[in-house]
């Protein structure tokens, strides 16, 4: 176990508090995990969606950053910290004011570059693509 991982178990059973980007966004936590993998159910609120009731593109772009971070804290070695480098979403299908499963896994991993991607599907439907990577760095001082 590392901290990242021993962090992904306290989200998942909520028994941490969330970053306070989390809760202001609304992005919620995880589901389950598991090395190289994360999986999560969220369902958008009315005052996150367009007008016309689809999903806010931005929106997704948050989900696919958090989702893929935990995807590469599954893998994150102990003693190391990350950030994104590089995110992108494609969008396939319009989503919708439903609930969407979205899974993010591990694709590579180095010494120095953890590359990640996610899908987000609504009634099976993929809706969206993203990928990223996440360069590691060394711990704060």
């Amino acid at each position: 176990m590392t901290w990242a991982t021993d962090r992904l178990d306290l989200l998942k059973a909520a028994a941490a508090p969330p970053p306070p980007v989390i809760a202001t966004l609304k992005l919620g936590l995880l589901d389950d995990w598991g090395p190289g993998w994360v999986r999560k159910t969220w369902t958008p609120t009315p005052e996150l969606l367009n007008a016309d009731g689809s999903l806010f593109g931005g929106y997704v772009a948050a989900l696919a950053d958090q989702i893929l971070a935990f995807a590469a804290m599954t893998v994150l070695p102990d003693g190391s910290t990350f950030r994104t480098v590089n995110l992108a979403v494609r969008f396939v299908k319009v989503g919708r004011d439903a609930p969407v499963m979205i899974e993010g896994r591990v694709v590579a991993h180095s010494r120095s570059l953890i590359t990640v991607e996610a899908d987000f599907r609504q009634n099976e439907a993929l809706i969206a693509r993203a990928d990223a990577q996440q360069i590691l760095t060394p711990p704060p001082a």
